[in-house]
């Protein structure tokens, strides 16, 4: 089977959602395509059989009547903005003077007394009918004929699959028409004014839905230029100034404060803090040292830092985050399929309505100026652009909201699933916990028959497990690290797996053996175990953790707990779900001393609690949940996890998570909170409750606007003004959800 790719368009000359269909249904015609057509971003994405042709996609598009260019970055296209405030700059300045000459009578006729008395004295013959008319129909010209004819063009290249321009064309040119022939004939007032502010406002409406979708998607364009475009490289000893393409993994990069890093990498040299609120959301800065991961786009506040690239260009973690955030914003959420259809036979059937209401008006008697517009204001008022904002635009802006508070929305379909929610189901390490091994507990004891004093024994363990590279040696090794404890000498070190090392250590005095292990391990080693690390053994054991003690000369004189450290916010966020109706559930491979401990700790029922899980354990049960009638959530972090993510109706992965996790999961949480997850379905709702306000106001409107418009109540300039103010009203109602202060509601 061939490999699929994607390639993505950016598309010009889309004004409504019956362009989209006809951009969509020209690409699907290329054999193996698979497009989606996104109006707020003006972009198509388009799934092909690997080694497909980049020119037949963009043949494809230019055959439906538009532009396309490949999409080479990773920026986000809106409409020409400066050069469609040109337009509305030229069209306001030719528009005006025609609106007031036809709209205030009374100097509409001395203009005409002025214009003929002007003509009779030149000897010149006198025009037919008003001179002023003249003037108004040759300062409407450019407005209809020249700044609209990207309308005209649009429609012509679509008459046979109609959209939005078609009836602005037929509209506009149908008024201007009229008015050439009434002011020719005298057959009745003349519409020029009309034609002229119907395109006038049609320009200043797009002028306006421009600046607020660039606003629409600030905040994730503010994430795609994060990126440096230079970078310094250590080559050779020496500094060389580089652009970004030039980096490859293994280089050294210098990044000094106020900086952004350049690649995802390792801090080689130096110590400082990070700022990584544009990509997580997390608002305190990190303190970073050699040893320290690091990832592009954020920023370094202080220090002069050494990086090693580990990941670079496409590879970057801020890369990942686009692409998600791109393929999602890519997709069609299941509630915009409805207003798909409609636009469909939208304008074919507004054509009908506009014919129908000119034969009725005539039939009934009416003189055929007023019949004239009652049907050019049918034709002018419907909009079907604000049916293919209406989910597209709220999309963007959550995305881009999100992205700001790591949250990475892959699949749209989530924002009719998340309100649905009522159960959700935790991995525990990495997802509740932070799956990173510390210390929990240290226990000393007071080894009077040694001649050794308490730095010394701290000084021996850590000369032993600083050899050791087992995950509890190297948390007892950290914990030393943050303490400042040095090393002694060793010699003699053996390790055995299970067990645990030993070596002899070189102390002032005189060379003891020191054994750290397992508590079995040391046993045999030792004569007895002081009630204190008796105590400490079982405690760890309830707890679920691992447990180390240590030897020296036969005489146990320490005892480490070493597990894993609970996430600062988990019992929040599980009392934040519990306090929204949901039921939350535990499923973990650990044992079950270490599962009902963490269950205990963060207020997870322990009826809830299913240990030892296997992959294959945790789908049968949220398979059982659903079954009974549940809406799972599903946040894992692990490969592990995978197959439950998939089985879930909604699946969010922790952004430290595996890659795997990541690429099943419906959400990533970039932030290291699972209070972010609560963020995550916040800001589902609240997109959809817009989504559903503009779909509702897009229906409404063109159900009350259009009867109104047929009855001869709305003059044709003013359904002009309305068709605008309907997809202003789209893109501003989205832009809501950038206003919200905080996600956590």
């Amino acid at each position: 089977m061939s490999s699929i790719e994607q390639v993505d368009l950016n598309i010009e000359g889309m004004t409504c959602s019956s362009c989209v269909a006809t951009v969509e249904r020209s690409l699907n015609k290329v054999p193996g395509a698979k497009a989606t057509v996104n109006l707020a971003t003006e972009t198509a994405h388009i799934l092909v059989p690997q080694g497909t042709a980049t020119k037949a996609l963009i043949d494809a598009v230019k055959a439906a009547g538009y532009s396309a260019k490949l999409r080479t970055d990773e920026s986000e296209s809106f409409s020409n903005t400066r050069r469609l405030g040109l337009r509305v700059f030229l069209s306001l300045t030719l528009t005006i003077p025609v609106i007031v000459l036809s709209m205030w009578h009374s100097l509409h006729f001395r203009l005409d007394d002025y214009l003929l008395g002007a003509i009779a004295d030149l000897g010149l013959p006198a025009p037919l009918y008003s001179p002023t008319g003249w003037l108004v129909i040759t300062l409407s010209a450019p407005v209809v004929l020249i700044l609209a004819w990207p309308i005209h063009r649009a429609a012509l290249r679509n008459l046979f699959h109609p959209t939005m321009d078609n009836l602005i064309s037929l509209g506009s040119l149908t008024a201007f028409i009229w008015s050439i022939y009434a002011n020719s004939t005298g057959a009745g007032d003349i519409y020029a004014e009309v034609a002229a502010a119907v395109v006038t406002f049609i320009i200043f409406g797009r002028y306006l839905e421009s600046i607020a979708k660039r606003r629409a998607g600030s905040a994730l364009s503010h994430l795609l230029s994060l990126n440096p475009k230079e970078v310094v490289i250590l080559r050779g000893g020496e500094e060389v100034v580089a652009p970004i393409e030039n980096l490859v993994v293994g280089d050294r990069c210098i990044v000094k404060p106020g900086e952004r890093f350049p690649t995802d990498g390792l801090v080689i040299e130096g110590i400082g803090s990070v700022d990584n609120s544009l990509l997580t959301g997390e608002s305190l800065p990190v303190e970073v040292k050699p040893g320290s991961e690091v990832i592009a786009g954020a920023i370094n506040q202080n220090g002069r830092l050494i990086i090693e690239a580990k990941r670079v260009g496409s590879d970057t973690e801020l890369s990942r985050i686009t692409k998600m955030v791109l393929a999602a914003q890519a997709e069609k959420a299941p509630i915009q399929r409805v207003a798909d259809r409609i636009s469909g036979v939208f304008v074919p059937i507004v054509v009908l309505i506009a014919i129908a209401t000119l034969s009725t008006w005539i039939s009934l008697g009416n003189e055929l100026a007023p019949s004239i517009a009652a049907a050019v204001a049918v034709l002018v008022i419907a909009c079907p652009c604000a049916l293919g904002l209406a989910t597209p635009v709220a999309l963007l802006v959550a995305s881009g909201r999100g992205a700001n508070r790591g949250i990475i929305l892959r699949k749209v379909a989530v924002l009719e699933v998340a309100p649905k929610i009522d159960t959700v189901v935790f991995d525990k390490t990495g997802t509740l916990t932070t799956g990173a091994m510390r210390v929990q507990q240290e226990v000393l004891v007071d080894a009077k028959k040694l001649p050794l004093s308490n730095h010394e024994i701290f000084m021996a363990i850590h000369a032993i497990e600083h050899e050791s590279n087992h995950p509890v040696a190297a948390a007892i090794t950290k914990s030393f690290l943050e303490r400042g404890i040095a090393r002694k000498s060793i010699s003699e070190y053996t390790e055995s797996a299970g067990m645990g090392a030993a070596a002899r250590v070189q102390f002032d005095s005189a060379t003891f053996p020191v054994l750290v292990g397992s508590p079995e391990a040391i046993r045999r080693a030792t004569l007895s175990f002081p009630n204190e690390i008796e105590s400490a053994i079982s405690a760890a054991r309830l707890h679920g953790n691992s447990i180390s003690v240590v030897s020296i000369d036969g005489i146990a004189v320490a005892a480490y707990e070493v597990g894993d450290t609970l996430r600062e916010d988990s019992s929040r966020a599980i009392e934040a779900f519990q306090e929204r109706g949901i039921d939350t559930w535990l499923l973990t491979g650990d044992n079950e001393a270490a599962a009902h401990q963490i269950a205990l700790e963060v207020g997870i029922p322990s009826k809830n609690v299913i240990a030892s899980a296997t992959p294959e354990r945790k789908i049968t049960k949220i398979e059982e949940l659903q079954a009974n009638g549940a809406k799972v959530l599903m946040i894992g972090d692990g490969i592990n996890d995978a197959a439950a993510l998939s089985a879930a109706n909604l699946s969010m992965a922790m952004g430290t998570g595996t890659d795997t996790a990541v690429a099943t999961a419906d959400i990533t949480l970039m932030r290291a909170s699972l209070l972010t997850a609560i963020e995550s379905i916040t800001l589902a709702k609240k997109t959809l409750r817009i989504i559903r306000s503009n779909l509702g106001w897009a229906f409404i409107y063109n159900v009350i606007g259009i009867p109104i418009a047929a009855t001869g109540s709305l003059s044709p300039m003013y359904a002009g003004a309305a068709m605008a103010f309907s997809s202003l009203f789209v893109v501003l109602n989205s832009l809501r959800l950038n206003r919200a202060t905080t996600l956590a509601a």
